[in-house]
């Protein structure tokens, strides 16, 4: 009985602390295909906030955003407006630098654009699913949902 005891804690004991063990480059592999996910494709807007964004392909200026890895600079369209900027990413946060834009006036748009960019102004996180881009916020909270028509690799 007490061989079996201290066998029990044996195992315990080693489970536990190579569960606490994290393995080198995972994180970094991780990182890399986040990365890969996110950028140099195009992401159309689906959602900000809790409202779903419907968009006709005949639109002008979608609200999409594009991330290119070489030059770390985010492209696209708020709605009405061409916007740009430059991004720094890595496993799961993501920071947008000062967004610049057209100054184009826009009518009938439920103020897409002015929402679009305020969601922009506040996004510190990202996921990748699939073709499913998420914008966070620093508590989590979903900000703008995007999708993409390339298929991840």
């Amino acid at each position: 009985m007490l061989k079996q005891l201290t066998a029990a804690i044996i195992m315990a004991s080693t489970l536990s602390i190579m569960g606490c063990e994290t393995l080198p480059g995972n994180s970094a592999a991780q990182t890399t295909q986040n990365l890969q996910l996110l950028q140099n494709r195009t992401w159309i807007v689906t959602q900000i906030g809790n409202t779903e964004i419907k968009t006709t392909p005949t639109a002008h200026n979608i609200p999409s955003l594009q991330f290119d890895a070489a030059t770390q600079r985010v492209s696209g369209a708020d709605g009405c407006n061409r916007i740009m900027g430059s991004y720094t990413a890595s496993k799961d946060a993501l920071s947008l630098g000062q967004m610049a834009g057209t100054r184009m006036a826009c009518t009938n748009n439920d103020n897409l654009d002015q929402k679009f960019n305020e969601a922009l102004s506040k996004v510190t996180h990202y996921q990748v699913f699939g073709k499913t881009l998420k914008l966070l916020d620093r508590h989590g909270n979903l900000l703008i949902q995007l999708e993409t028509a390339a298929q991840p690799r």
